[in-house]
């Protein structure tokens, strides 16, 4: 267990550097405003002025200062050192108020003592995660009654694929790990690094089955033909802000959301 956290932190405070960069995370444009959330989760936010918010594998924090700029009070976590220090600093800078706190998420319970109105969590999380059950767990554990739950992941058919989405690769009942060495970094792919990372596939009766099973009464569950990022080899952007992978069309789908209550 200790061995993927110390890799994935590892990735990670190598992707950060190179992120926090990059044109596809955009710091200009969002320092000068502009929000990083996208539709599919705003639509399910709706207004949260005021509102508790608990980020969950927050990265350096831009949705986290994105949800504090629409009036949240909020809380960012993730697992990595430096993307959590780059979050603070840029949180000084915007002048915006938020928390954030580095640890891993099964951990998180023994760092925090609060409830709140909202957990959310969204894109590229779960897949580092490898029990669905205890995540699930600690979603509900920092709901309050009547909370919400709000969560946005790309699909598991999407990870069924190699690379070049061109064969089937991986099971969609993914119980092994799958531990690859990368070469740069989705969001800058000739990024000279090459992390090594340990991940895993879930399925979404895996993951709605795990919420229900901890208090959380499903709202919606919507599944989307398109990414909101241009995140995967040979995309096609096809509508503002939407992307296909270009051979596949609109044959599979690349996004899920849902909403859920905690009883």
């Amino acid at each position: 267990m200790n061995d993927y956290l110390s890799k994935n932190r590892a990735a990670w405070n190598k992707k950060t550097e190179v992120h926090f960069g990059s044109e596809f995370y955009d710091m200009k444009g969002f320092l000068d405003g502009k929000t990083s959330l996208k539709k599919i989760e705003l639509d399910l936010l709706g207004d949260i002025q005021s509102k508790t918010v608990l980020h969950l594998q927050c990265h350096f924090g831009q949705d986290t200062l994105s949800l504090a700029r629409m009036g949240a009070i909020v809380t960012g976590v993730d697992l990595s050192d430096k993307a959590i220090e780059k979050a603070i600093e840029i949180a000084r800078e915007i002048n915006v108020p938020a928390a954030f706190i580095c640890c891993n998420i099964y951990d998180l319970p023994n760092h925090l003592h609060q409830k709140f109105d909202i957990v959310f969590t969204t894109y590229g999380t779960i897949g580092w995660l490898p029990d669905i059950e205890e995540w699930a767990k600690v979603v509900s554990h920092f709901i309050k009654p009547g909370g919400k739950f709000i969560f946005a992941e790309f699909h598991p058919v999407v990870w069924m694929f190699d690379n070049d989405f061109t064969k089937i690769e991986y099971d969609y009942f993914q119980s092994s790990p799958i531990i690859e060495t990368e070469e740069g970094t989705y969001a800058d792919v000739s990024a000279s690094i090459q992390p090594e990372t340990i991940s895993w596939n879930h399925g979404m009766a895996e993951v709605i089955h795990a919420l229900l099973k901890n208090g959380l009464e499903l709202q919606s569950l919507d599944e989307y033909d398109y990414s909101p990022y241009n995140c995967f080899k040979g995309m096609v952007e096809y509508e503002p802000g939407k992307f296909r992978i270009k051979h596949l069309e609109k044959r599979i789908p690349m996004v899920y959301s849902l909403s859920a209550m905690k009883k």
